[in-house]
This record gives structure tokens, C-alpha cells and sequence, in this order.
């Protein structure tokens, strides 16, 4: 018995048109709705008893472009809802032949920790790491946080054993912090968040109080949590200062760069950004505003010794050897807390290698320079209302109605989303709703901008 198609020449046929129909869900990303809410028809053909019998895989290819309408939307030029990259065509081609080698990158002598290895000193390159700074590819920007904090709990024990540990993040930091803070035993508690100033970023006065608190009262501070990027705003912590008070205060330096970390690229604001090159870690995603199709986060962390040390213990039956399978002078799982891991190192190594880091700045700053244009028009707009400043590619305003401001404003992004034209999001700012537009998608132009604030404004004609 094997699951090898019982008809090869059938199934290249069948999976040549499923490779057309990807293709052309890539290529007509533009036309039609941005979202597409699923019907209840087909999630009643999906609610069915667990399968006992297959099915053709002419059959299969059916069901599944039945399904591909009915995606996020994160690849159509308006979708603006969180921050979620648009992905491109080349990655197609790395799915392909990776789910081909079906290779389990936790471990073992084969090409997926070359390359993963390769691809890590390319993101420690462009940051201005040390060349000797370790990491992986990780699924995402929360779990690449969670590998580096334990990383920097764990030589906080080793320096200060029975410690009661505390770590500081500014109040716009990603929740994934806090979450971390708890999957690792310190304690939600023990995160303080730190007040953030007018333009959104932590407070340094504030924290150098806190920290000296805390010390006062008997806690060990180990880390500072600095972003490149809030996802409400966008905005960029003061890392030069967070850099000089860890320094000073001999504390772990992790910036949280999801999204904003791709923006070092950029020639108008990467110069905020240098000061990744102090950092002892940085989290951030390949997935997002580097266009990398999901999923793809990365973790660098500047001590190799540090790194191996909290997460290398394998047993008996993955022992190393000089030579052989069981070879090779990086394992995954030696520096995170996967065994089991796809090949994810491949697209990101595709990816770069297709389009070269220079087009990749080319849309980072294209982005940006789109939300310099959103904030123009909607300056322009005597109803609409900025509520944030815009530093980097996130956009949040209002309309401003006489009464009723926040409910309005959420009626305005949900009608938008069922109507398929656009995708925003909202968020509070102030205690306000806010429409929120992110710009981190390589298809989007300036005319989709148009479009979204003339069917606001229009929008909010007809609810006043």
C-alpha cells in the first residue's frame, strides 16, 4: 500500500492546473473583492463526517479552488487590516519544491540548515549585527520573541539566581510580549509598560524611574523591550536611548521589529533604525513588509554562546557525529524549541535571491511615501480627522461625525469590508475609534488610496 498517485502522468495534469489556478489567484490579486465572507453553504459542505474513503485528486483540485475566494484578502492592493504582507509568485515556486523534499529543518546533515544559516547571516547583515550573530527562522514574530527572552531569562538566573526578574516595554508594544513574559514563567505582572509620550513612544524618563523602583525595592531587572514599529501607529521607540539605559543598567536589549524592522532599508527613516546593530536580540517577520509568503519570522541574537546554551540538550538518539546524517554544524533545535520544523528558510532564501534586498527597499519606501500622500488627502477633507501622527506606513483618523464619533467610524470599516472595495481596520487612539489603513503591500497604489477616502467620505455623508 502506498499514498503515491496509483496514476503519475493523471495527476501532473491535475496538479499543472492546480499550479495555473495559483497563479492566477497571484496575477488577478487586484481585480475583484478585497474580502469575501465565507458562505454558509460551503462551510456546511466543509462541516462533513471524518473522511474513510478518498478522493480523485481531479476532485480535490476542485475543492480546493472552491476555497481560494475566501482567503483574508491580504494579497489584494486594499486590504490595509493589520500588517500582513502581500507575498508574491517566486514563493510559489520555493512552496513547491520544499513540500517536494518534505525536509524536517530541526536537525540533521542536509541543505535546509545551509541555507537557513545562509539566510541568517543576510538579516544579520542588513541590520548591522556582529557576523558571528546567531538565529533562526521562526513561525512568526511571537514565537521568535519567546526563543529570545528565554535566551535573556536564562542568563538573568545564571547572574542573579533567585532573583525576582522584571522586564520594561513601552504601553504601544505588541501583546505577544506580555504573552511571552507569561509562557516563560516570569509573570505577566513582572512586564511594567512604560507610559508612551505624544508621538507614541516609550518614555525614557519614565522607565530609568521605573527601573530605579524596582531596584529600590529588592526586583532584578533583566530586559528592556523596545519596538521598531507599534503596530497601532507605527511608531519607533527612541532605540539609541533604550541602547544607553540597557548599557548602563547592564540589561537585556530585545527589540520587538515585527513589521518595522524592513524599514532599515528605507532612505528616508532607516536612519532611526541604526541602532538595531546594539540590540541582544531582535524578532521580526519576513512575512510581512519583506513580502515573503507566510510563514516567516526571524530571531537574532547577538551571543552564539548565550543562544546554544539555553536551548541545546539533545538525547541519546540525536547525538552528534563527525560525519554522516547525524553531522553538520548547525542544528535548529540547538537553538530553539523545535524538533519538528518545515523548511521555511527556503522561501525566505527564494525570495531574496529573486528579487535582490534593493526591490524590497524600493516597496518599503513606496509604502511609505503612500502614507505621507493618505495623510495629505486626508488633510484635505474638511470631515476627516488624523488622530495619530504618521511615522512610519500606518494611517489612523476619523470622520468626525457631530454624535456617535466611534460607533460611526467602526460602521464605516466593517461596511467597507462587506462592500469588498477596501479593508481597513480599526483601533482606539485617545479613547477614540479610529480608522486604521497599514501600507506594507507591494500592489498598492496611489489610486487605491483614492478610492478608500472618497468611499469614506461618502460613507460618512450618508450616516450624518
Amino acid at each position: 500500500m502506498t499514498l503515491d498517485p496509483k496514476d503519475w502522468p493523471a495527476f501532473r495534469k491535475t496538479a499543472h492546473a492546480m499550479l495555473d489556478a495559483s497563479l492566477d489567484k497571484m496575477q488577478n490579486a487586484r481585480e475583484g473583492r478585497v474580502w469575501t465572507a465565507v458562505p454558509q453553504d460551503l462551510k456546511a459542505e466543509i462541516n462533513t463526517p471524518l473522511p474513510q474513503g478518498g478522493i480523485s485528486a481531479e476532485q480535490m483540485r476542485a475543492d480546493l479552488e472552491a476555497i481560494m475566494p475566501y482567503a483574508p484578502g491580504n494579497t489584494h492592493p486594499r486590504f490595509f487590516t493589520g500588517v500582513n504582507g502581500a507575498g508574491t509568485p517566486s514563493n510559489i515556486l520555493a512552496e513547491m519544491a520544499g513540500a517536494a523534499m518534505n525536509a524536517n529543518c530541526g536537525g540533521r546533515n542536509h541543505i535546509g540548515p545551509v541555507i537557513e544559516q545562509q539566510v541568517i547571516r543576510w538579516a544579520a547583515q542588513i541590520m548591522g549585527m556582529p557576523s558571528e550573530t546567531s538565529g533562526i527562522i521562526s513561525s512568526g514574530t511571537s514565537m521568535a520573541t519567546i526563543t529570545a527572552l528565554k535566551v535573556a531569562r536564562d542568563e538573568a538566573h545564571r547572574n542573579h539566581p533567585g532573583g525576582e526578574l522584571v522586564g520594561y516595554t513601552g504601553a504601544q508594544t505588541h501583546s505577544c510580549v506580555r504573552r511571552a513574559f507569561d509562557l516563560l514563567g516570569i509573570g505577566k505582572d513582572a512586564l511594567r509598560l512604560i507610559p508612551c509620550d505624544e508621538n507614541f513612544e516609550i518614555d525614557l524618563g519614565a522607565l530609568q524611574a521605573a527601573i530605579d523602583k524596582d531596584r529600590a525595592e529588592g526586583k532584578t531587572p533583566f530586559a528592556v523591550i523596545g519596538t521598531a514599529g507599534a503596530v497601532n501607529v507605527g511608531a519607533i521607540d527612541d532605540l539609541d536611548g533604550l541602547a544607553d539605559i540597557c548599557a548602563a543598567e547592564k540589561l537585556w536589549f530585545h527589540v520587538d521589529g515585527a513589521f518595522g524592522a524592513a524599514a532599515i532599508l528605507s532612505g528616508t527613516v532607516g536612519h532611526r533604525l541604526k541602532a538595531l546593530s546594539r540590540v541582544d536580540s531582535l524578532a521580526f517577520d519576513f512575512h510581512k513588509w519583506w513580502q515573503v509568503n507566510y510563514e516567516a519570522g526571524c530571531v537574532l541574537i547577538r551571543d552564539p554562546r548565550l543562544h546554544r546554551l539555553s536551548y541545546a540538550n539533545r538525547p541519546e538518539y540525536l547525538r552528534h557525529s563527525e560525519d554522516g546524517l547525524a553531522g553538520g554544524d548547525f542544528w535548529a533545535v540547538d537553538y530553539g524549541p523545535e524538533l519538528s520544523r518545515n523548511f521555511r528558510a527556503l522561501k525566505v532564501w527564494t525570495h531574496l535571491k529573486t528579487h535582490g534586498v534593493d526591490a524590497i527597499a524600493e516597496v518599503v519606501e513606496r509604502n511609505i511615501s503612500q502614507a505621507q500622500y493618505l495623510k495629505r488627502r486626508i488633510e484635505a477633507e474638511d470631515k476627516l480627522e488624523l488622530l495619530a501622527p504618521v511615522a512610519l506606513n500606518i494611517c489612523c483618523f476619523r470622520y468626525d461625525f457631530k454624535y456617535e464619533t466611534n460607533e460611526k467610524n467602526a460602521r464605516i470599516a466593517v461596511d467597507l469590508q462587506e462592500s469588498g472595495l477596501a479593508a481597513p481596520s480599526t483601533t482606539t487612539i485617545n479613547h477614540e475609534t479610529a480608522i486604521r489603513v497599514n501600507l506594507t503591500n507591494h500592489r498598492t497604489q496611489e489610486s487605491d488610496l483614492d478610492m478608500l477616502i472618497d468611499a469614506i467620505v461618502e460613507m460618512g455623508k450618508e450616516l450624518e
